[in-house]
């Protein structure tokens, strides 16, 4: 049993966390300042009966890291960096902020371990086709401040770890999907949406840009196995697989489904991602397990009973 800090645990991914380490007897303490999580998320874990506390506290506060020193937990887990809706400059300026915070609070309170996940296409940005799938460690040029700053936070584990002695993995992560994501943050939950809706979706540019898509349980299992393994590495989390956007609302809606609506490609879009799995086979001894269909069909069949759940709400208090 360990003592681990969930930051951004309310969101998609860190939800699913914190039901994962609760399941496996771990304590988890929950630090989310709600802005794109929802207590909503971790409504099963506060019903679990596990080890589980929640904080609403920004993690770039003073009293972050006095609440650090105060726990002590073995492993901090930082989601909070360049999610989804904060990869403009300015929300990108404050992801450095958040993992410069969770770095120095583990240095002054002795942390064992620090896992931080960022995105891929910001770490690797665009690639020439020879190069995918990506390995670690490709450097591109840097198109966008975004970019430049998630390189930046990489290193700078790497620099807390040589002058500090604080231990860290760093994952790199595919386009993550799954039950509990919101639409706006992922094409995926946007598809699924549309489709539940009966409506053409949106496709920026002519939709043949690719992405590695990696189903949420996947991505979590590999965050569970780098509380204890592969220290001092960057990692990625990915299928190797390249998948187009207009080939995935044909796998959400079907070859029958209305065709996109196509919208002005976004600039410095990147044009193919996909990540070599390789390093993670051999430093987390994990591979990805759920493809892409079944990945759909359960984003499917979850969206399907949100919304029954919701309607019923709404029936139930009129």
């Amino acid at each position: 049993m360990k003592r681990v800090m969930v930051c951004g645990g309310a969101g998609f991914v860190g939800s699913h966390l914190v039901d994962r380490l609760l399941a496996s007897g771990h304590a988890v303490e929950v630090l989310d300042d709600l802005r794109s999580g929802s207590l909503v998320n971790v409504s099963a874990a506060r019903r679990s009966g596990g080890q589980f506390k929640f904080q609403n506290i920004d993690i770039t506060d003073a009293s972050f890291a006095e609440l650090v020193t105060l726990r002590r937990p073995d492993v901090i887990i930082n989601l909070t960096s360049f999610t989804p809706s904060s990869t403009e400059t300015a929300g990108a300026l404050n992801s450095v902020s958040a993992a410069v915070a969770v770095l120095e609070a583990a240095r002054l309170a002795e942390v064992q371990k620090v896992v931080t996940v960022l995105p891929a296409t910001l770490l690797y940005g665009e690639v020439a086709a020879r190069d995918v799938p990506i390995k670690e460690g490709h450097l591109s040029e840097a198109r966008t401040v975004a970019e430049v700053l998630a390189r930046s936070v990489a290193d700078m584990h790497t620099v807390y770890r040589d002058r500090h002695a604080v231990e860290f993995t760093v994952l790199a992560v595919g386009a993550v999907y799954g039950p509990r994501q919101r639409p706006e943050d992922s094409v995926v939950a946007s598809f699924v949406q549309a489709h539940h809706t009966s409506r053409a979706p949106i496709v920026h540019g002519a939709g043949k840009q690719t992405r590695d898509f990696i189903y949420v349980d996947d991505v979590v299992d590999a965050i569970v196995r780098a509380i204890d393994r592969a220290g001092g590495l960057v990692v990625n989390v990915g299928t190797g697989r390249q998948v187009a956007i207009a080939d995935l609302w044909n796998e959400v809606a079907g070859r029958s489904a209305p065709a996109p609506r196509v919208s002005a490609a976004r600039p410095h879009d990147v044009t193919r991602s996909a990540l070599s799995p390789v390093r993670a086979r051999i430093q987390l001894g994990w591979s990805p397990f759920t493809d892409l269909e079944d990945g759909l069909a359960e984003t499917l069949r979850a969206h399907a009973a949100r919304q029954t759940e919701d309607e019923l709400s709404v029936g139930d208090s009129q």
